[in-house]
């Protein structure tokens, strides 16, 4: 498929994981990316906001947030090597589904994972 030149630009700027048990993904993320979350309860609905200065994401837990091992990946960038990252996922209560490995030489390194609830996502880095 071409490339059209555009204004019009495709880029993620929010993401939600879903949860089931919002206080063990919360320690899960807290652990794996060595970060503290922002929580909001808003009744009935709960966001742990990971750190971020222009794009972001959090976990999320509600009625209709519901974990899938199947869908969407989401990759988060985990610089300069996701090794240390990924180090941490077994022992924090998720599973390595596949070791890091190189995408290219142009696009780095990828690892995939699920999480503390059921979510398969994914770790880049380009080292």
């Amino acid at each position: 498929m071409q490339e059209k030149n555009s204004e019009n630009t495709i880029r993620a700027n929010w993401f939600e994981i879903p949860v089931s048990d919002f206080d063990r993904a919360k320690t899960f993320y807290e652990t794996i990316f060595d970060v503290k979350m922002h929580v909001d309860d808003f009744g009935g609905f709960k966001m742990g906001v990971f750190p971020h200065a222009q794009s972001g994401g959090a976990i999320c837990w509600g009625d209709h947030y519901k974990p899938s091992a199947e869908g969407v990946v989401i990759y988060i960038s985990v610089e300069p090597d996701l090794n240390k990252t990924a180090d941490r996922i077994e022992a924090a209560g998720g599973k390595i589904i596949q070791a890091k490995k190189q995408i290219s030489p142009n696009h780095g390194y990828t690892a995939l994972f699920m999480d503390s609830e059921g979510n398969r996502l994914a770790l880049h880095s380009m080292q």
